[in-house]
Protein backbone atom coordinates (compact mmCIF):
# COMPACT_ATOMS: atom_id res chain seq x y z
CA UNK A 1 0.00 0.00 0.00
CA UNK A 2 1.36 3.21 -0.82
CA UNK A 3 1.66 6.20 1.41
CA UNK A 4 -1.21 8.65 2.52
CA UNK A 5 -0.71 11.77 1.16
CA UNK A 6 -3.00 15.27 1.61
CA UNK A 7 -4.18 16.96 -1.83
CA UNK A 8 -6.93 19.72 -2.65
CA UNK A 9 -9.36 19.33 -5.14
CA UNK A 10 -11.06 22.66 -6.79
CA UNK A 11 -13.29 22.30 -8.95
CA UNK A 12 -16.09 24.70 -10.52
CA UNK A 13 -19.55 23.91 -11.94
CA UNK A 14 -21.38 24.81 -14.41
CA UNK A 15 -23.80 27.50 -13.33
CA UNK A 16 -26.99 25.53 -14.96
CA UNK A 17 -26.47 22.72 -11.67
CA UNK A 18 -28.51 23.49 -9.36
CA UNK A 19 -27.45 22.54 -5.33
CA UNK A 20 -28.58 18.57 -5.67
CA UNK A 21 -26.59 18.90 -8.49
CA UNK A 22 -23.80 19.88 -6.80
CA UNK A 23 -24.57 17.64 -3.63
CA UNK A 24 -24.91 14.69 -6.20
CA UNK A 25 -21.58 15.26 -7.62
CA UNK A 26 -19.82 16.04 -4.34
CA UNK A 27 -21.02 12.07 -3.69
CA UNK A 28 -19.42 10.48 -6.82
CA UNK A 29 -15.93 12.46 -5.75
CA UNK A 30 -16.79 10.97 -2.02
CA UNK A 31 -17.21 7.29 -3.48
CA UNK A 32 -14.14 7.49 -5.94
CA UNK A 33 -12.04 8.81 -2.89
CA UNK A 34 -13.40 5.87 -0.39
CA UNK A 35 -13.41 3.18 -2.95
CA UNK A 36 -9.14 3.62 -2.95
CA UNK A 37 -8.91 3.88 0.33
CA UNK A 38 -8.78 7.89 1.04
CA UNK A 39 -11.29 10.24 2.68
CA UNK A 40 -12.70 13.50 2.20
CA UNK A 41 -11.38 15.82 5.20
CA UNK A 42 -12.55 18.79 4.69
CA UNK A 43 -15.50 20.35 1.90
CA UNK A 44 -16.57 24.37 1.19
CA UNK A 45 -18.87 25.31 -1.24
CA UNK A 46 -17.94 29.15 -2.06
CA UNK A 47 -20.81 29.41 -3.75
CA UNK A 48 -21.39 31.28 -7.46
CA UNK A 49 -18.50 33.42 -8.54
CA UNK A 50 -17.76 35.20 -11.12
CA UNK A 51 -15.00 33.37 -13.84
CA UNK A 52 -11.67 35.45 -14.77
CA UNK A 53 -12.31 34.27 -18.40
CA UNK A 54 -15.59 32.98 -20.12
CA UNK A 55 -15.27 28.96 -20.24
CA UNK A 56 -17.86 27.27 -22.59
CA UNK A 57 -19.73 30.63 -22.53
CA UNK A 58 -20.08 30.52 -19.66
CA UNK A 59 -19.45 33.68 -17.05
CA UNK A 60 -20.43 32.40 -13.84
CA UNK A 61 -19.88 29.21 -12.07
CA UNK A 62 -20.07 27.27 -8.70
CA UNK A 63 -16.79 26.99 -6.94
CA UNK A 64 -15.86 23.80 -4.72
CA UNK A 65 -12.52 23.10 -2.57
CA UNK A 66 -12.19 19.42 -0.96
CA UNK A 67 -9.56 18.70 1.37
CA UNK A 68 -8.48 14.66 0.83
CA UNK A 69 -5.97 12.27 2.68
CA UNK A 70 -5.24 9.15 0.47
CA UNK A 71 -2.45 7.64 -1.86
CA UNK A 72 -1.92 8.71 -5.33
CA UNK A 73 -4.60 6.67 -7.40
CA UNK A 74 -6.86 8.43 -6.10
CA UNK A 75 -5.25 11.76 -7.81
CA UNK A 76 -5.20 9.91 -11.39
CA UNK A 77 -8.66 8.77 -10.61
CA UNK A 78 -10.03 11.71 -10.11
CA UNK A 79 -8.19 13.99 -13.23
CA UNK A 80 -9.64 11.06 -15.26
CA UNK A 81 -13.06 10.72 -14.16
CA UNK A 82 -13.64 15.26 -13.80
CA UNK A 83 -12.67 15.29 -17.11
CA UNK A 84 -15.41 13.01 -18.23
CA UNK A 85 -18.65 14.96 -16.31
CA UNK A 86 -19.97 18.05 -18.74
CA UNK A 87 -21.01 20.11 -15.68
CA UNK A 88 -17.14 20.19 -14.26
CA UNK A 89 -15.84 23.67 -16.00
CA UNK A 90 -12.44 23.03 -14.49
CA UNK A 91 -11.00 21.42 -11.51
CA UNK A 92 -7.44 21.17 -10.21
CA UNK A 93 -5.92 18.85 -7.81
CA UNK A 94 -2.74 19.97 -6.19
CA UNK A 95 -0.60 18.18 -3.22
CA UNK A 96 -0.51 20.11 -0.37
CA UNK A 97 0.90 17.88 2.72
CA UNK A 98 4.50 18.94 1.71
CA UNK A 99 3.33 23.20 1.55
CA UNK A 100 1.76 22.13 5.29
CA UNK A 101 4.92 21.23 6.76
CA UNK A 102 6.56 23.91 5.67
CA UNK A 103 3.71 26.26 7.01
CA UNK A 104 4.44 24.30 10.70
CA UNK A 105 7.82 24.24 10.61
CA UNK A 106 7.70 28.65 9.86
CA UNK A 107 5.43 29.26 12.61
CA UNK A 108 7.41 26.81 14.89
CA UNK A 109 10.66 29.25 13.97
CA UNK A 110 8.48 31.75 14.90
CA UNK A 111 7.54 30.95 18.23
CA UNK A 112 11.02 30.21 19.29
CA UNK A 113 12.01 33.56 18.07
CA UNK A 114 9.11 34.88 20.11
CA UNK A 115 10.28 33.19 22.90
CA UNK A 116 13.48 33.84 22.88
CA UNK A 117 12.77 37.56 22.62
CA UNK A 118 10.99 37.29 25.76
CA UNK A 119 13.08 35.58 27.52
CA UNK A 120 11.70 32.27 27.86
CA UNK A 121 14.74 29.44 26.85
CA UNK A 122 12.98 27.34 24.38
CA UNK A 123 12.65 23.52 24.71
CA UNK A 124 14.92 21.20 23.26
CA UNK A 125 16.37 17.58 22.82
CA UNK A 126 19.57 19.33 23.42
CA UNK A 127 19.72 20.34 27.20
CA UNK A 128 22.10 17.32 28.76
CA UNK A 129 24.87 18.07 26.06
CA UNK A 130 24.51 21.71 26.91
CA UNK A 131 24.18 21.24 30.55
CA UNK A 132 27.19 18.69 30.15
CA UNK A 133 29.86 21.63 28.60
CA UNK A 134 28.72 24.29 30.91
CA UNK A 135 29.77 22.09 33.48
CA UNK A 136 33.61 21.69 31.93
CA UNK A 137 33.75 25.28 32.21
CA UNK A 138 36.17 26.45 34.72
CA UNK A 139 34.06 28.45 37.81
CA UNK A 140 36.99 29.83 39.26
CA UNK A 141 36.48 33.87 39.00
CA UNK A 142 38.12 36.20 36.99
CA UNK A 143 41.16 38.51 39.16
CA UNK A 144 39.80 41.63 39.52
CA UNK A 145 42.19 44.43 38.50
CA UNK A 146 41.50 47.96 40.07
CA UNK A 147 41.73 51.21 39.11
CA UNK A 148 44.57 51.97 40.01
CA UNK A 149 46.47 49.41 38.56
CA UNK A 150 44.65 50.22 35.23
CA UNK A 151 45.60 54.09 35.85
CA UNK A 152 49.20 53.99 36.80
CA UNK A 153 51.62 55.85 34.53
CA UNK A 154 53.95 54.41 32.50
CA UNK A 155 57.63 54.63 31.15
CA UNK A 156 56.30 56.25 27.89
CA UNK A 157 56.42 59.20 26.64
CA UNK A 158 52.62 59.75 27.03
CA UNK A 159 53.71 59.46 31.18
CA UNK A 160 55.90 61.83 31.18
CA UNK A 161 53.83 64.61 29.20
CA UNK A 162 51.65 63.23 32.09
CA UNK A 163 54.43 64.33 34.84
CA UNK A 164 54.84 67.77 33.03
CA UNK A 165 51.27 69.04 33.25
CA UNK A 166 51.35 68.05 37.44
CA UNK A 167 54.40 70.49 38.08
Amino acid sequence: MSESRQYELMYVISPDVGEDGVAELHTQIETIVTGLDGRITKNENWGRRRLAYEINKKREGTYVVALIEGPGEIVKELDRKLKVIDNVLRHLIMRVDEDLRKADRAREKRQTRRQRRKGIPPPSAHEPAVAASESAISTTPARNVSDEETTKPSETAGGEEKREVEE
